[in-house]
């Protein structure tokens, strides 16, 4: 079984930035590839990044590309994800996924594990 614990959400304005952090346990962390999601009020869980269990690979969805980073420290068992230049269409409640692959995937329903999600707002 797989934990994860997401943190770093918040309020903050528009051209803010933030840093969300998710904390895994439970298995070989190194061996997973991880992903960020996100869900509006209203509309369906999003793909927003995902990254490789060797950290070689990124891939972001066009509305973030440019503006958010995604990157892990396998020491830690974490993943992150910077985002800059926020704007308000990011508010959403955002989740962390892992996967019991090293490859990284941009559906949902390829992740194994989900984190409790944390809410991210931004103000215009």
């Amino acid at each position: 079984q797989v934990q994860l614990v997401e943190s770093g959400g918040g309020l903050v304005q528009a051209g803010g930035s933030l840093r969300l952090s998710c904390a895994a346990s439970g298995r070989t962390f190194s061996n997973s590839a991880m992903g960020w999601f996100r869900q509006a009020p209203g509309k369906e869980r999003e793909f927003v990044a995902a990254i490789s269990a060797s950290d070689r690979d990124t891939y972001y969805a066009d509305a973030v590309k440019g503006r958010f980073t995604i990157s892990r420290d396998n020491a830690k068992n974490t993943v992150y994800l910077q985002m800059n230049s926020l704007k308000p269409e990011d508010t959403a409640v955002y989740y962390c996924a892992a996967r019991q692959l090293r490859l990284m995937n941009i559906y949902a329903n390829a992740y194994d594990y989900w984190g409790q999600g944390t809410q991210v707002t931004v103000s215009s």
